[in-house]
Order: C-alpha cells, then sequence, then structure tokens
C-alpha cells in the first residue's frame, strides 16, 4: 500500500512540474488591436499618437531632440532600424512591461519634457 501511494505521488508531482513548464514557456499570442484599443490605451496613458509624417517634419528639423526607442527584439533591431533609434526590446504583456519598468525609467531619464516616440 505503502508503495501505491508513493508511485501516485510521483505521478501527481510530475503532471505539477509538466503543468507548471508547459505554462512558463508557452508563447504568448497578443490580442490583435484595433485602432480604437490604441487610441483608447494612448488616451488611458496619457500619451500622444502623430502621424508618420508629423514625425518625420519633426525627425528633420532636429534629430536630437527626438527620443527614438525601438521596441523590437534584438535581432529585429539589427536588422534595421531608424538611425538614432535605440533598442529596448519589450513583449507587448503586462508581465514584461512590469519587469522592465526600472530599466525604462532609467534609459527615459529625469528630463520629462522630452519627446519620446515608441516604435
Amino acid at each position: 500500500m505503502n508503495r501505491s501511494k508513493s508511485l501516485i505521488l510521483a505521478f501527481a508531482i510530475i503532471a505539477v512540474i509538466m503543468a507548471a513548464l508547459w505554462v512558463t514557456n508557452r508563447a504568448v499570442t497578443p490580442k490583435e488591436a484595433a485602432w480604437e484599443d490604441v487610441l483608447a490605451e494612448a488616451r488611458q496613458g496619457g500619451y500622444k499618437i502623430i502621424k508618420t509624417q508629423d514625425l518625420w517634419t519633426s525627425y528633420q528639423k532636429d534629430p536630437n531632440r527626438l527620443l527614438l526607442v525601438d521596441t523590437r527584439q534584438d535581432w529585429e533591431y539589427r536588422t534595421g532600424h531608424i538611425k538614432g533609434a535605440v533598442n529596448f526590446p519589450i513583449e507587448p504583456t503586462w508581465w514584461s512591461r512590469w519587469k522592465k519598468e526600472k530599466p525604462l525609467e532609467a534609459l527615459l531619464g529625469p528630463d520629462n519634457n522630452r519627446f519620446i516616440v515608441f516604435y
């Protein structure tokens, strides 16, 4: 009887470990955002949405006034990015944003009046 309890306990532990590995290692597929979702999130976060042409005009006038943050993965950034942009890879999940909050604060610095563009 003791052997069967040990066997059941071992299978239960293996099942829990497999479930934990599956949950923590599965790919996260973010919900596809509609333009209305982007605008709502921008309003909620106090962000301003600008048109590509407006960004280009501002970039041509004074590229040093802008902080361009490329949020794609390192390998994507290395394949091509806007000149002067810094790479800060971040996944589109709340966990990733929360986990990288302090490094992002360090990257952005204390200047709250700087024009920052995330792409």
